[in-house]
């Protein structure tokens, strides 16, 4: 994670969310603008956390690890999205993994801040209010709804949530074959029945395997396919 010592690039972020006011102007020396690249996790499952994390750019992966090593995907995220709210008003660790899924910017604020600046502004109590009972809403049951769902779908809902970023042209539609494992594990299948499915996918036209990565070929087909994205719901 790298901090951008711009100001005037964190003002455009809050001036393009609307932020300024939430962000009021007593908590504005206490913030910082980081950038993450592709794979790089924000926080990690059981960590200790500090920073409530604004994602003002970009996309992030939310999962869940089980004590046995199994991951499951829960969501993706786009902005405005906060993360490490719920850890910071219960004072607990991380609690699901966030990895960039593309190149991202978010707004770092330090407890210490928020504790001073931020516990008892009322519009900063509502944005948070805001965030979390919609993500409740959201989330509540998430992984288990998703495994209501045939691998096919959650698969063409997975790679349409990775390959794609509407902000950043260069991002590739491509998913490397040698992740595949990690991706079973991901979606909840196995790696064996992974395989069957993306050999369908590949029969059917949507996708190819090409010099070790996953092609996708047939966007609107995938898009059919997954009906809505289960991940991005």
């Amino acid at each position: 994670m790298k901090e951008i010592q711009d100001q005037e690039q964190l003002k455009h972020f809050l001036q393009l969310h609307q932020l300024e006011t939430i962000l009021h102007e007593p908590l504005r020396p206490y913030l910082s603008l980081h950038r993450l690249e592709q794979g790089e996790k924000l926080c990690s499952q059981g960590d200790s956390i500090e920073h409530l994390y604004i994602l003002v750019q970009g996309k992030v992966k939310i999962y869940t690890s089980s004590t046995e090593g199994k991951t499951l995907v829960l969501c993706f995220k786009t902005p405005i999205e906060i993360i490490g709210d719920v850890e910071y008003i219960r004072s607990s660790n991380v609690i699901n993994t966030v990895e960039a899924v593309s190149p991202i910017y978010v707004i770092s604020i330090h407890h210490q801040w928020m504790n001073k600046y931020g516990r008892d502004y009322a519009p900063m109590l509502q944005f948070l209010l805001d965030i979390v009972t919609r993500k409740f809403c959201m989330d509540s049951d998430f992984s288990s709804f998703n495994l209501m769902y045939p691998v096919e779908v959650r698969l063409a809902s997975y790679l349409l949530s990775v390959s794609f970023d509407e902000g950043d042209a260069s991002f590739h539609e491509e998913l490397r074959a040698s992740s595949l494992v990690d991706v079973a594990n991901l979606i909840g299948t196995s790696y064996r029945h992974l395989n069957r499915v993306i050999r369908k996918m590949s029969a059917e036209g949507l996708v190819e395997r090409a010099r070790g990565y996953i092609v996708i070929r047939d966007r609107e087909g995938l898009g059919q396919l997954a009906g809505h994205n289960i991940y991005e719901a």
